[in-house]
């Protein structure tokens, strides 16, 4: 089922959301304040997001340039929902990465058009619900790692790291890549970072099984079951 998160502090309006979305078969998670959204987004990682540019404690705009900034769910459509209604705003809104902008008041089967506008220009983005690799299997729902039926407990980086090379098992990638899609392109961090993160996420898994991530000498990482161990290690 797709899910729509609404982002409204209005509470008529959010209930006029939810009962319009649930209505054309959407699952809907509403919430209500500013400060909880960016986390409920990279709990539930819905397939589009419905906005209010004016909410208590972070506005729209806020919330939607923090969203751009996480790897793991920038890529999630924003619908921008506003009373604002002068080009400059509709500027500002679209220049913080919002896909779409829609202006109060609206009529409902236009917003439910722009949804489904929205979901067809990026099917690929709707998100996978596990990654399973060999015994290695992630659920991203509940952002879980098991190996076997052994729960391995891994910090935020190491699970986005395993994520990254889960998604496509075999390609190897640089370390400048995951640098920019584990860390974001705000943060600074040294190349090396990342096998001291990669050997933090070799040592979790490795408790309960053999080792897929290769190390591949002067390039980066990959997850394959063709382990090299003559290959590059990192420094201790």
């Amino acid at each position: 089922m797709t899910t729509v998160m609404v982002i409204e502090d209005e509470e008529s309006l959010g209930l006029l959301l939810k009962y319009n979305l649930e209505k054309e078969g959407y699952q809907v998670i509403w919430e209500k304040t500013g400060n909880k959204a960016v986390a409920s987004v990279e709990k539930n990682c819905p397939s589009v997001i419905l906005l209010d540019w004016m909410l208590p404690e972070l506005s729209g705009i806020e919330i939607c340039k923090m969203i751009r900034n996480k790897p793991d769910i920038k890529d999630i459509p924003i619908i921008m929902l506003t009373a604002k209604g002068e080009e400059e705003d509709k500027v500002k809104g679209l220049t913080a990465g919002a896909d779409d902008y829609v202006t109060k008041p609206f009529s409902v089967p236009e917003l439910m058009a722009r949804i489904k506008t929205n979901l067809r220009r990026a099917p690929e983005l709707l998100p996978e619900k596990e990654y399973v690799f060999e015994d290695i299997r992630m659920d991203l729902v509940e952002r879980k790692v098991f190996r076997g039926d052994k729960y391995i407990h891994l910090g935020p980086t190491e699970f986005r790291l395993l994520k990254m090379l889960m998604e496509t098992p075999g390609k190897v990638f640089s370390r400048e890549f995951l640098l920019k899609n584990v860390w974001g392109n705000n943060i600074y961090v040294e190349s090396r970072t990342v096998d001291v993160h990669i050997r933090r996420l070799r040592k979790s898994l490795n408790e309960y099984g053999p080792d897929y991530i290769r190390t591949v000498r002067a390039t980066g990482y990959a997850i394959d079951n063709n382990v090299n161990q003559d290959e590059e290690t990192e420094e201790e």
